[in-house]
């Protein structure tokens, strides 16, 4: 197995034959299942940040609305109420399985799929044969950068889910749309690409935007604007980066027709998701956030927002992905950490089969502070949110950041069961009486 990995890493991933490879697999897929987007509406969802987010605030949208809906998220599967994790460290899955999941999807009379769309899987086709109508673009930050060969081929590869829409085939009379940020520096280049009908969201800017923003630590009211009408929303989400992702779903469920009530019914209904700002709670006198942010942008954004509304000290525990991911973001992320936290802790994310201590080390070459002064590197992540755990008191904020609610984390090539809620809970227990 380690010469078959190998291979596997001095093989291009961008090679031709490589490629051609994939457009063969997608094609197979395709064909055994029997082309099933061709039966339903098909959104697929793309972007750095908030792919999951907005995936399933539209399936909680259009639920109201009255559809059967089937997800492929990052972190869920979903088939109607039938839902569970997605375990395979893939946001969009291989050809086969996604083919697979949509004409289950289809046989148990699903109206409208969702798919999570990565830029690796638009480069190696696995949306081949996904007859999609509507396209959505979440935002474009700066990610995947070492697998594309630089922002511009990761921008392209982005690119090419908007430029299937008008090649594909119409269902009927149902408009391919384009849902794009109005307010994204590439804006521009999304909305070169030629589509029945665009729709434009932004805080400010844009045909979906919001008026009138209040937020709060656990929830928002905003006044969601479209042209000629609006309707005022109290959403169970914190923070202004989950006003711009209500934006973006309302806007996709409008491109099929959602009107204004049935989207302020399923945004309203919408729980915190799984794993971005999640709470762990075990009777103690401090806060402890989980959060998926892996990026310097998502970083900054979840900092930024708890920064003032932690009355204490702020414990940040983080660490980057390995397996040669873009190792010019890791000081990046460690300068935004200082920036915010006063207790900095790297640790382990999943390290792959990189050096551990390396990416920790990447990681610390961002950050200022000498070892020892509010600052350690402990390359073990149970002991590091130990760590900031332990020395939290009263009216502190510790945030958990990278892996969300990921089931596993992956050290060289074994699997390991893990959950950081799971894992600060069981630390927090060990220290505090449980409130009933």
């Amino acid at each position: 197995m380690s010469f078959l990995n190998e291979i596997r890493k001095r093989i291009k991933p961008l090679n031709p034959f490589l490629l051609l490879y994939h457009k063969v697999l997608a094609v197979l897929a395709a064909v055994w299942y029997r082309f099933p987007a061709n039966h339903m509406k098909v959104i697929a969802v793309t972007g750095t940040k908030g792919k999951s987010t907005v995936a399933h605030l539209m399936a909680k949208i259009l639920e109201e609305a009255g559809h059967k809906v089937g997800v492929v998220s990052t972190v869920k599967f979903q088939i109607g109420s039938d839902v569970w994790d997605n375990a395979t460290k893939m946001t969009t899955p291989g050809r086969f399985r996604l083919q697979g999941l949509l004409r289950r999807m289809l046989d148990e009379h699903c109206t409208v799929a969702i798919v999570e769309a990565t830029s690796q899987a638009l480069v190696q086709s696995r949306l081949w044969g996904v007859n999609i109508d509507t396209a959505v673009l979440t935002n474009m930050q700066t990610d995947h950068l070492e697998y594309h060969g630089g922002f511009e081929n990761y921008l392209h590869a982005k690119g090419l889910l908007f430029g299937q829409l008008s090649r594909a085939n119409r269902k009927g009379d149902l408009q391919k749309s384009s849902v794009l940020p109005a307010e994204d520096s590439n804006f521009a280049y999304f909305d070169s690409f030629a589509t029945d009908r665009k729709i434009t969201f932004g805080l400010q800017n844009g045909q979906v935007r919001a008026e009138n923003i209040e937020l709060d630590a656990s929830d928002t009211r905003f006044k969601l604007v479209v042209p000629n009408d609006a309707i005022d929303i109290h959403m169970k989400l914190p923070g202004e980066f989950n006003v711009l992702n209500a934006l973006c779903a309302a806007s996709a469920a409008i491109s099929l027709g959602v009107k204004l009530p049935m989207i302020k019914r399923g945004v309203e209904k919408f729980e915190s998701f799984p794993g971005m700002l999640e709470s762990v709670q075990a009777g103690q006198p401090f806060d402890v956030i989980v959060d998926y942010a892996h990026t310097e942008e998502s970083l900054e954004q979840v900092l930024q927002f708890l920064r003032p509304l932690t009355r204490g000290r702020l414990f940040v525990v983080f660490g980057s992905t390995g397996g040669g991911r873009d190792k010019g973001k890791r000081p990046k992320m460690g300068a935004i950490v200082e920036k915010y936290a006063d207790y900095i802790i790297v640790t382990d994310d999943d390290p792959y089969e990189e050096n551990r201590m390396g990416i920790i080390e990447d990681i610390s070459a961002g950050i200022t502070r000498k070892e020892g002064e509010n600052f350690w590197k402990i390359r073990d992540r149970r002991q590091a949110i130990r760590l900031a755990v332990t020395e939290a008191r009263d009216d502190d904020t510790v945030v958990i950041c990278g892996k969300g609610c990921e089931p596993v984390q992956v050290i060289g090539t074994t699997h390991i069961p893990w959950d950081d809620r799971k894992v600060a809970k069981e630390i927090l227990m060990e220290g505090f009486e449980v409130k009933l």
